[in-house]
């Protein structure tokens, strides 16, 4: 499995209900289009009301770029921006999990 843990900072209030809208916006899209991803978790940060947490686990690799490949992804990705101040991106190799097969 492949997996990501991002961290997103959004500009200000308005911009973190922005970004949120299209977070949902494309999250309904990757739950019913995208059969290799595990896990796709979105959280606010308590405490730090404009940063979010995505948690992301995929099948494999292939899995993961299939993801980025996706229209729905490629627009998150391409309209994020103008929401963000910042990112941070963790890539993430699954050792061991509650609620997942890990493959070993």
């Amino acid at each position: 499995m492949f997996g990501l843990m991002v961290r997103f900072t959004c500009k200000n209030a308005e911009a973190a209900a922005a970004f949120d809208s299209l977070v949902a916006e494309t999250g309904e899209h990757i739950r019913t289009k995208e059969p290799g991803t595990v896990m796709y978790a979105v959280h606010r940060v308590d405490g730090r009301p404009l940063e979010r947490i995505f948690y992301e686990l995929y099948r494999d690799r292939a899995a993961f770029e299939a993801h980025e490949a996706a229209d729905h992804v490629r627009r998150f990705l391409a309209e994020r921006e103008q929401y963000l101040s910042g990112v941070e991106v963790d890539r993430l190799d699954l050792i061991e999990a509650k609620g997942v097969n890990v493959e070993r």
